[in-house]
């Protein structure tokens, strides 16, 4: 298949007119045209979103999002799962990572890498936390049939061997209390240091890597020290900390829009829970724009997981990744494709549209590396992921 005469940005830099042929799942070759013929429209990679969560309630209405995973079996939460990764592949996510997978996520993305169904690429980062940490309490205590926890660096190191035998691409980590889960606090600690850096150590040898969910100055400390990969949140981050992360090579998710959703009060959460995620805003807003300037690498990650956050609303992310932290439109479309392939390291296949590349790509209208707020829905004109048109129509 092709696509000709296109103004091209490639995930790095505008290479203007350009054809683009693809067979299969592989992009053949890329070259210049001779002029552009579709002067309304560009080509950009796929998007890739580093941080969601495909396991919660996609239908209508509101439903407890503490207790639907409870009352509502395997089997169904896998069909929800498929249609949120269905939302966000409409609006150009062709790539997404789940940051609290388990056997469902597994399951899905081995269903759709064999091409039992046509979707996004899942890669998946199953949990290691403690007794009483932040994933712990989104389950109440006295349900017995939970996730399991791992107290201990014996037991740390074992749970990461479970998940990867159970084919999990990484480990998610949380290394302070959350904002939706009850009952604890931002500042919590979750696990001691000899934790941490066992299970990246464990991960690291066994090449997975590790995300770590943080909102506080001493739970990014934390984590940095320990040696992750990646920064999930980095609420409270520092320009101290940002330059320490920096030197290690330890990238940044900094989750903004679903945190802005939730501080305007119009969704419904508890007051614990709004209480908690006004003070993390309020912090943000003071320091995080300046902490991340000349700091570690931004990549896209939405937190997306149902009705806090839907899917869908990736490219309102990538806006706000320029509105509020004054990155430039190119910066944040490097962050949600050739920079965030680095972080789930997948670099050599994803985020850029190249020869040799997976035929992931955009058709878009206008071009959105210049002027980010032409980066929206309705100016998707075309997607294809995995060298099928999945949604939208090639132009012509």
């Amino acid at each position: 298949m092709k696509v000709s005469g296109i103004t091209l940005w490639d995930g790095s830099e505008e290479l203007g007119p350009s054809n683009i042929e693809w067979d299969g799942d592989k992009i053949k070759e890329v070259s210049s045209a001779p002029k552009d013929t579709k002067q309304n429209y560009s080509v950009i990679p796929g998007i890739i979103d580093t941080h969601v969560h495909l396991i919660h309630y996609a239908g209508a209405g509101y439903v407890d999002y503490l207790t639907w995973p409870l009352v509502t079996s395997k089997y169904e939460q896998v069909i929800h799962g498929l249609a949120h990764a269905y939302k966000a592949l409409k609006v150009g996510v062709t790539t997404l990572r789940d940051l609290a997978a388990e056997e469902l996520q597994i399951g899905i993305r081995n269903a759709l890498d064999i091409g039992v169904l046509d979707g996004p690429r899942i890669l998946v980062h199953c949990p290691v936390g403690m007794t009483a940490g932040h994933g712990d309490l989104f389950t109440p205590p006295t349900i017995k049939d939970r996730r399991p926890t791992a107290d201990g660096p014996d037991e740390c190191r074992k749970l990461v061997r479970y998940w990867a035998r159970m084919g999990s691409d990484g480990i998610k980590i949380t290394t302070s209390g959350g904002v939706l889960s009850t009952g604890d606090k931002n500042e919590w600690r979750n696990y001691t240091k000899e934790e941490i850096s066992t299970i990246v150590d464990e991960a690291h040898a066994l090449s997975m890597p590790v995300a770590a969910h943080c909102h506080t100055e001493a739970s990014i400390e934390a984590a940095i020290d320990g040696g992750v990969d990646s920064l999930e949140h980095a609420t409270s981050i520092t320009y101290e900390l940002a330059q320490k992360a920096k030197k290690k090579g330890i990238t940044v998710a900094p989750t903004l829009t679903i945190l802005d959703r939730i501080v305007s009060g119009k969704l419904p959460i508890k007051e614990e829970n709004l209480v908690k995620a006004r003070n993390l805003h309020k912090v943000r807003t003071e320091r995080m724009k300046d902490a991340l300037r000349d700091g570690p690498t931004v990549v896209l990650g939405t937190d997306s997981g149902g009705q806090i956050m839907p899917f869908g609303l990736q490219l309102d992310e990538i806006r706000a990744m320029v509105n509020e932290l004054a990155l430039t439109p190119e910066q944040a479309l490097k962050g949600a494709t050739s920079l965030a392939a680095k972080v789930i390291r997948r670099e050599d296949k994803l985020g850029k549209v190249a020869a040799g590349y997976a035929a992931d790509f955009v058709v878009v209208k206008g071009k959105p590396w210049k002027n980010i707020d032409e980066l929206r829905p309705e100016n998707v004109v075309a997607v294809v992921c995995r060298g099928k048109l999945v949604a939208g129509q090639l132009p012509s």
